[in-house]
């Protein structure tokens, strides 16, 4: 069994019986409490029991990844569904869950339409080493790439000369639609 299948098949009662430290959020009374118990070696799992009183869990990776825990309303000991995000998963799913926040992927919406967002180009893209237009991402999505964040890079209107590396973060704006053709076209789906 793999240290994850492990770190899955742990259960409530025996988290609660681990060194573990409990934070509160907030002073409100009835705000759910999240307990963190470091799992050495692993990373961090955060256990929280919601108003319904089901148990979700999130294990923290040291490597940046998520597993994210739902635990059966009848037996809140027993894992009914287990799923592992990458760092960039968890990003995303956190601006789904925090749209009022400033959010990493999900920057700006106007009543207009447009959108802004962050896309990475990965490592392996077919676009790493090529310039920003050769991708022809204005030309057929509408969408404009406004900035780079490169390593603590900022490059601000990047002209379609500027040449691509994987791990570049683009911002891109346009409509919501633009922009996802836009990710498409960069090999995000």
């Amino acid at each position: 069994m793999t240290v994850l299948g492990r770190v899955q098949n742990v259960h409530h009662q025996d988290v609660s019986k681990a060194i573990s430290k409990t934070i509160s959020k907030g002073r409100n009374v009835s705000a759910p409490r999240l307990r963190a118990t470091p799992l050495p070696g692993i990373g961090v799992q955060y256990d929280l029991m919601t108003r319904e009183h089901r148990h979700l869990s999130v294990v923290a990776h040291r490597d940046g990844a998520r597993t994210v825990s739902v635990y059966r309303a009848d037996d809140p000991d027993s894992c009914a569904q287990s799923l592992r995000l990458t760092s960039s998963e968890a990003g995303s799913l956190i601006d789904a869950l925090k749209p009022s926040h400033h959010s990493a992927s999900l920057l700006y919406t106007t009543d207009l339409g447009l959108v802004a967002e962050r896309v990475e180009v990965a490592a392996a893209s077919r676009w790493n080493g090529r310039v920003l237009g050769e991708t022809r991402m204005r030309t057929e999505t509408g969408a404009s790439v406004v900035a780079v964040l490169r390593r603590a890079e900022a490059i601000p209107s990047p002209a379609p000369d500027f040449r691509l590396t994987g791990g570049d973060t683009l911002i891109v704006i346009g409509t919501r639609e633009g922009v996802d053709a836009a990710a498409a076209i960069l090999g995000r789906e």
